[in-house]
C-alpha cells in the first residue's frame, strides 16, 4: 500500500505542482508582452493563468497523499518530513496571498488598459520565484530524507 500512495503522491506532484510552477513562471514576461501583441496576449494571461488556479486546486492532492504515505511509512514525526510540511504550507500560502492575487491585478489591468507596471510584473515574479524554490527545497527533501532511517 505504502508503494501505491507513494506513487500517486509523487504523479499527484508531478502533474499538480509542475503545470503551476510552469505557468507562474511565464505569467510576468506574458503580462509584460501582452501590450504589445493585443487580443492573443490577453489570452496568454488568462490561459497561464487559469493554469495556475485550477491546479493549485488540484494540487492539494499532494499533501494529502503526502500525509497517507509518510502515515503509511510510520515517519509523520521525522524532522525531513515536518520540514517539509512546514514548506509545503508556507508554499501554499505565498501562492494564495501573493502570487495568485497579483495575476489577478495585473490581469485587470490588462483588461481594462491594455499596459502593467513593469514593477507589478518584477514583485509578482519574486514571489513566483520564492514559491518555485520552496517547492525545489520540498523536492530535494522528499529526495533526500536527511536523518531518515527508512533507508533513502
Amino acid at each position: 500500500m505504502t508503494k501505491f500512495l507513494l506513487t500517486l503522491h509523487v504523479l499527484a506532484a508531478i502533474v499538480a505542482v509542475g503545470p503551476v510552477t510552469v505557468a507562474a513562471s511565464m505569467f510576468p514576461p506574458a503580462a509584460r508582452a501582452a501590450g504589445d501583441a493585443g487580443e492573443r496576449g490577453l489570452t496568454t494571461v488568462r490561459l497561464l493563468h487559469r493554469i495556475c488556479r485550477v491546479y493549485s486546486g488540484i494540487g492539494v492532492a499532494v499533501p494529502v497523499l503526502g500525509l497517507a504515505t509518510a502515515a503509511a511509512m510510520g515517519v509523520l514525526g521525522d524532522g525531513w518530513l515536518v520540514a517539509s510540511i512546514t514548506l509545503t504550507a508556507v508554499a501554499a500560502g505565498v501562492l494564495a496571498a501573493f502570487v495568485l492575487p497579483r495575476q489577478d491585478e495585473l490581469l485587470e489591468a490588462l483588461t481594462a488598459d491594455g499596459t502593467v507596471e513593469r514593477s507589478g510584473t518584477v514583485q509578482l515574479a519574486m514571489f513566483t520565484g520564492v514559491f518555485n524554490l520552496l517547492w525545489a527545497t520540498v523536492t530535494v527533501l522528499m529526495i533526500v530524507r536527511p536523518g531518515s532511517t527508512t533507508g533513502a
